[in-house]
């Protein structure tokens, strides 16, 4: 167990003058106000804040951000007060841990709203002070390292969590070392067979692979002595997540995959001596063609610097060596927290650093222009850290863009309103198609008008989260403007008919008053989009503007309980298993290019003429729907209608592999429609399933079965 005296006297050894009394109050208190409070393992929880602060130590961070972290979970998890601990602490060290106290309060329908608002709320705080996400990435680092003590199916969902937010955001930080460690215990989380296995095989020859480490680290090491040249050479096997995300992606066993083992060289010298290293390397082993990656003189977006090599090395097997400074080693493993200087309470960069986390911003941008919180949650998901492509402007600027960037994502990246007017693109001096996808040293011309604007075909072939986001706000803002023009209209024809005029209940207020009871905002141009998509009847609007009832619905006459009886059913069910804001009976149709199912997040939207159209809440379609036509809808419980679906599974080709995936789906009681089987290149077989099931639940669960088969590779649900 980690001591407050260790804390000490580690933070003493790279910050001589931190405030020492400061760090004592904070873990008197926190021990003070946890006491009597145990974690699931039985430990006392004040082992959590310690051990979490010692990771923000091993950042090498402030004394305000180690304090911060022992009082992080005192707000939420004890009688303690925000007053209590600025008056204890100080108003840093209270906004901090304000800032990391979870939103417990707010009702959230879905876990997936709750993950998705809690990161805008951890991203606007962080836009004051960015130790806040330092702080959490430890808190989930040391909550993943303790995870053995959930239930399987927590243990599942945090791990899922933290893969799609918390190490795309370390990594994004430039913060390998987490990042790397995080990935690793989510992989023996969420494939526990798969990374067994791995270590399995990789423990057989473990002495050979030693020795082989060392006759290289040696060899390496002379050749740099001999060179004058002051260099630390270490070697190790690659993380396991990293080796199976290599065997997935490329289809190959572990014995396909040639460089399992990494050597690193750190220099004392500056750049050019980063190249001399290689130079060195190269005159050792043959290099393998296409395998060179230079990030010092095009770094990683995250800040990252190092040049990557595959060498043939001794016997025959593959290497890869990474050759970086020191300098360059500090900002790779501590990233953001290597360059984000602490001083009198401030956070002070210079334009380098400013550069370097200039995506920060801009993550606080997409939040404050993205009202929907899943949306939001996806485009941070697919910026945080994609590959890369580095393209020029004409006048020699380095633009990087997500791979697969198209010129429409170049034009946003130069400025939104090149994006929004964008008419063509040369590139490399040759006019391209707008969809045109962007590789490594291409440079690109925008040519603009006036005239153009932002179309929904865009979104088919634009990447980055920022022209995204921007096509999908214009083909928005471009929808409500109809809508609004045309409600106006169909309330100025009925308006006619009644012998009033539009102009004149505008000016005396009446047309706001009823606006504020009828449309969903309150102002008349939301009255008129009610009207537009039907929400609202100008009838009705007539009426209230006339000061008339609305008409009472025809009254039933009295039926006798016997015969009502005979016509009475147990329950009123959905035929199409959807209750549309709480009415059963609405027409609606499911959207094919999601295929949701019972127990998946749905939305609906409202089709002219053509009922309610049903989506997944994620579903890209949704993003381009205006808002306006957005309608609450559940699944209908009771409804027990099965729909079709369509999974995917990749496997060895090998004899008697069909036979067990379709044993194992009909065990589980469930019906296969149709089914295809093809074949690819390196033995793979791939079968496509059309899968009759009741809900995502009973899915899960035999594409869960059939994942678990030997020699399936990957089951993937096909949507669309």
């Amino acid at each position: 167990m980690l001591r407050f005296n260790d804390i000490a006297d580690r933070m003493l050894e790279y910050n001589p003058g931190i405030d020492l009394e400061l760090l004592q109050r904070a873990y008197v208190f926190s021990a003070k106000v946890h006491d009597g409070q145990e974690r699931l393992s039985g430990e006392p929880y004040l082992v959590h804040p310690l051990e979490v602060a010692g990771i923000l130590v091993d950042m090498r961070m402030d004394d305000v951000s180690v304090a911060a972290a022992l009082l992080h979970d005192t707000l939420e998890d004890t009688l303690a007060t925000r007053e209590e601990i600025q008056r204890l602490c100080g108003e840093q060290v209270a906004f901090l841990v304000e800032g990391l106290t979870k939103i417990a309060k707010i009702e959230f329908t879905s876990v997936r709203e709750r993950q998705a608002e809690n990161f805008r709320k951890m991203l606007i705080a962080m836009s004051k002070d960015i130790r806040i996400l330092l702080i959490k990435l430890a808190d989930r680092l040391h909550n993943m390292r303790t995870i053995d003590f959930l239930a399987e199916d927590a243990q599942q969902r945090v791990a899922i969590e933290t893969m799609e937010i918390y190490v795309p955001l370390a990594n994004r930080l430039g913060m390998h070392w987490l990042q790397s460690e995080l990935e690793n215990l989510c992989f023996g989380i969420l494939h526990p067979r798969e990374a067994a296995e791995l270590e399995k095989q990789l423990s057989v020859g473990g002495g050979e692979r030693e020795k082989y480490i060392e006759e290289v680290i040696e060899t390496l090491a002379d050749q740099l002595s001999q060179a004058g040249m002051r260099a630390e050479v270490t070697g190790r096997v690659k993380d396991l997540s990293s080796i199976h995300s290599k065997m997935e992606s490329q289809g190959v066993s572990l014995d396909e995959i040639y460089d399992v083992i990494a050597f690193r060289v750190l220099l004392s010298g500056g750049e050019s001596q980063c190249y001399g290293a290689l130079g060195i390397a190269h005159s050792i082993w043959r290099p393998v063609p296409g395998r060179f990656k230079d990030y010092i003189a095009l770094p990683k977006p995250n800040g990252y610097q190092s040049l990557h090599t595959t060498v043939i090395g001794p016997y025959g097997e593959r290497m890869e060596v990474q050759i970086r400074t020191s300098d360059m080693h500090r900002s790779a493993e501590l990233g953001i927290a290597a360059h984000w200087k602490y001083k009198e309470g401030r956070i002070e960069s210079d334009d380098e650093d400013d550069r370097k986390f200039a995506w920060l911003r801009q993550l606080l941008e997409w939040q404050r222009e993205l009202d929907d919180p899943h949306e939001f949650l996806d485009a941070v998901k697919v910026d945080l850290f994609p590959d890369q492509v580095f393209v020029f402007t004409p006048e020699g600027e380095v633009i990087n863009l997500p791979s697969k960037s198209t010129p429409i994502d170049f034009a946003y990246a130069i400025h939104s309103e090149v994006g929004s007017h964008c008419a063509g693109a040369r590139v490399n001096g040759k006019q391209v198609p707008l969809r045109t996808k962007l590789a490594d040293g291409d440079t690109v011309e925008i040519q603009t008008s006036n005239s153009q604007i932002p179309r929904k075909d865009w979104l088919d072939f634009a990447v980055s989260s920022k022209a995204r986001s921007r096509i999908r706000h214009s083909i928005r803002q471009d929808g409500r403007d109809r809508s609004r023009k045309l409600g106006r209209d169909i309330l100025e024809r009925e308006l006619r008919r009644a012998n009033l005029s539009l102009k004149q209940v505008l000016d005396d207020g009446q047309l706001e008053a009823v606006a504020k009871q009828d449309a969903r905002k309150g102002t008349v141009e939301d009255l008129f989009a009610a009207v537009s998509y039907g929400k609202v009847a100008a009838s009705s609007v007539v009426r209230k503007l006339r000061g008339e009832e609305e008409p009472k619905p025809a009254r039933a006459l009295p039926v006798p309980d016997k015969i009502r009886g005979l016509f009475r059913r147990e329950r009123r069910s959905s035929s199409s298993g959807i209750v549309v804001s709480g009415s059963p009976d609405v027409l609606v149709r499911f959207g094919g290019c999601c295929d949701p199912l019972p127990g998946d997040e749905i939305i609906g939207y409202v089709t002219r003429g053509r009922g309610v159209t049903i989506h997944l809440r994620e579903c890209t379609k949704v993003f381009e729907i205006d808002p306006e036509r957005w309608i609450d809808v559940q699944w209908d419980e009771e409804s027990g209608e099965p729909r079709k679906i369509k999974v995917r599974v990749k496997s060895k080709d090998k004899q008697g592999i069909l036979a067990k995936i379709t044993n194992t789906i009909s065990s589980a009681g469930v019906n296969i429609g149709a089914a295809t089987i093809t074949t690819e290149e390196g033995n793979l077989a791939v079968q496509s399933f059309e899968l009759w099931v009741q809900d995502v639940s009973e899915l899960n669960a035999v594409m869960k079965s059939i994942a678990k088969l030997k020699g399936v590779t990957s089951v993937e649900r096909i949507r669309g």
